[in-house]
């Protein structure tokens, strides 16, 4: 009895993945979105900007706009990229922010994460759709001293964090 119950129960998940596979994660992400950037330093709050991120279908079937605004009086800022599906099997992603520069985003369920280094700084970003919120985060650090040979490290001295919500 048990046996069937677990049976059963992995059945309904497995056709609940299906469902939901059926609209892609960009495509879920499709609309315009609010929230507010909170900026941390070493664990402590430094400042906060009001963002909209706006997702649209792009005229490549397998592509997307991508276009983040940060509303600040002082030092507005546009950055207008665009998603692209590189491999479906895979689950490969790039965002292109033009000038030939593309950085490789990886889905995983409804988690897209992509991980860079430039001037130093080891960074990594992700977007994850929960519900009707999409939480994108961005931590930055620089590589730690070693203590052994085999593995590097790095501090997560900086963390960008927004909990965006659609717009109705």
């Amino acid at each position: 009895m048990k046996n069937l119950f677990l049976m059963t129960l992995w059945l309904t998940f497995q056709s609940l993945v299906v469902v939901v596979q059926k609209v892609s994660f960009p495509d879920a992400c499709i609309g315009t979105w609010k929230g507010t950037m909170y900026m941390y330093k070493h664990g402590t709050l430094k400042d906060s900007v009001q963002v909209r991120l706006t997702v649209a279908k792009h005229t490549d079937p397998n592509a997307w706009a991508w276009k983040t605004e940060y509303l600040s009086a002082q030092r507005p800022a546009v950055k207008d990229y665009v998603l692209r599906l590189k491999d479906a099997a895979k689950n490969l992603y790039v965002t292109d922010e033009g000038g030939g520069l593309e950085l490789t985003d990886y889905l995983v369920g409804n988690k897209l994460y992509s991980v860079f280094e430039t001037g130093g700084f080891l960074l990594t970003s992700s977007y994850e759709l929960l519900g009707d919120h999409l939480i994108f985060e961005v931590t930055s650090g620089k590589k730690e001293t070693a203590t052994h040979s085999e593995v590097a490290t790095y501090a997560t001295d900086n963390l960008q964090r927004v909990i965006f919500e659609k717009e109705k």
